[in-house]
């Protein structure tokens, strides 16, 4: 199958940690490790994501349990949260996850790095949910001069759209946090206290972060999606180690079928799916996200099983010119096939392989 070259970011906060983890990858690729190896027992499939609204087909397939009926009682399925997508692709490089739930930009990350080595995009997950919300007496982008604007880690997805946008209004940004508007990384649970606390001015952050910033007294300045062709742009898509892909192409198409199927689940079941977002939230940092929370910044989002692949694209492009990375060659980044079978399947239509 034709594939198209692609082009796209490096994030600039983990080259030392991939440095040392590309060497790591390549002593993970033996079949000593219990996931890839098999053996005996059933395969285990160690699965990471966010717990934000961003990631809903992945917290709803988790939480009602869609990915355990559709992997079958022959893979064992373990999962692990993170808040950015660094730390999902160091877990990755390091051996400790075989799949996961992850922005464009670390994607690409991972991919580079290991020289088209290490991951695969199979499918995609979400569009949208994505804006900078701001003090309310904001309400230019030359009155962000002078201002700390957070976004949840230096070199992730909402990092590198920030850091271009201010670039194409004419305003500079350093990764050391100067510049004409002072970019502030820092977790995303942390930037309701540090904006109504007065120690930011704003920030580009995901739902449900966006409309808890709006409840705090912010504006939206930007919405994300006002920025890309028919306001859309990938978000998260699911990629997989090619360590895991190789072993276990079976595992990995039941893994597509559950994201298919969680899909499904969020846009045609959207209060039950809400319902469960809010609880596995809770399970994971013992407090229910409120449901009327969910309500709010679900217009923003489409879940879709389509990666969106120009606009991760462009995307590199952008991070080229903020200077957070060099081009790249991002051939062979994607192989959609098991989703392209499962959706064939199913009657629906194709999404065209890059």
């Amino acid at each position: 199958m034709r594939r198209l070259p692609f082009r796209r970011l490096v994030s600039l906060a983990t080259l030392a940690v991939i440095g040392v983890a590309t060497a790591g990858t390549a002593a993970a690729c033996g079949d000593d490790d219990d996931s890839v190896a098999g053996g005996s027992g059933p395969v285990t499939l160690r699965l990471g994501y966010f717990p934000n609204i961003t990631h809903a087909p992945a917290v709803v397939g988790v939480e009602k349990g869609i990915f355990t009926q559709k992997l079958g009682t022959g893979v064992k399925l373990e999962t692990k949260t993170f808040n950015a997508g660094p730390a999902a692709i160091e877990a990755v490089f390091s051996g400790a996850l075989d799949a996961t739930y992850i922005g464009p930009n670390p994607t690409v990350n991972a991919f580079s790095k290991s020289k088209g080595e290490a991951v695969r995009v199979i499918s995609g997950a979400a569009s949208g949910g994505v804006a900078l919300v701001v003090k309310p007496e904001i309400t230019s982008v030359e009155q962000l001069r002078g201002k700390k604007i957070a976004t949840p880690q230096l070199g992730n997805t909402q990092d590198v759209a920030l850091r271009y946008w201010l670039r194409e209004k004419g305003l500079k940004t350093t990764k050391e946090g100067g510049g004409d508007v002072k970019v502030v990384p820092q977790e995303n649970a942390q930037t309701v206290e540090t904006f109504t606390g007065g120690a930011i001015d704003g920030a580009w952050v995901p739902e449900p972060f966006v409309s808890r910033l709006v409840n705090a007294g912010g504006k939206v300045l930007v919405d994300e999606r006002d920025l890309w062709p028919d306001r859309k742009f990938v978000i998260t898509n699911l990629i997989v180690s090619t360590r895991f892909l190789k072993a276990h192409p079976d595992v990995v198409k039941k893994l597509v079928e559950g994201q298919v199927a969680a899909n499904e689940f969020v846009k045609t079941t959207p209060d039950e799916s809400q319902q469960a977002i809010s609880d596995h939230i809770g399970k994971i940092t013992g407090k229910p996200l409120d449901v009327k929370l969910i309500k709010q910044a679900w217009p923003t989002l489409e879940f879709t099983n389509d990666p969106i692949a120009s606009s991760l694209k462009t995307g590199l492009d952008h991070a080229v010119a903020v200077e957070l990375t060099q081009p790249v060659s991002l051939d062979g980044l994607y192989d959609l096939t098991y989703l392209n079978e499962v959706l064939k399947g199913q009657g629906k239509a194709e999404v065209t392989q890059p």
